[in-house]
């Protein structure tokens, strides 16, 4: 698997991908969530390709403190290939040269699958409450 930035031609087929994976919800555009990514740091905007084909994604941001994952995505008939942990391992690698030293991420706590891979790669559970508020 090839990383790159994310291109504006990608677009389509990142959010395909994201449906197939079933992140994309209701309170939640993906065109928006994009035009905002591109918005603000797109450099931290990846996705992963082989043969040119998009297979993977992960969108990451830092505030000076602390960092974030988002949209972190790989195609359902190659998961647990280690395409997800490549990502998150270029996602990691590209916050840690801007100064972050630690990663937050939010899972639904329905998703065992999903919080049992973030486990096996080094990720601990917070002993926080995560709070949101919409703004629009």
């Amino acid at each position: 698997m090839d990383i790159r930035k994310f291109q504006e031609s990608d677009r389509t087929h990142v959010i395909a991908l994201w449906e197939w994976c079933d992140l994309v919800r209701l309170q939640n555009d993906p065109d928006r969530d994009i035009d905002l990514k591109m918005s603000f740091q797109p450099e931290l905007f990846f996705v992963g390709t082989e043969r040119e084909s998009i297979i993977a994604t992960v969108m990451a941001g830092y505030e000076g403190h602390r960092g974030w994952i988002n949209y972190l995505a790989v195609d359902p008939t190659i998961q647990r290939s280690g395409n997800g942990e490549t990502m998150m391992n270029h996602a990691e690698e590209a916050l840690k040269n801007l100064g972050c030293v630690k990663i937050n991420l939010q899972v639904r706590s329905t998703n065992s699958a999903v919080l049992g891979f973030y486990d096996s790669i080094g990720y601990v559970k917070d002993e926080v409450t995560s709070l949101g508020k919409r703004l629009s």
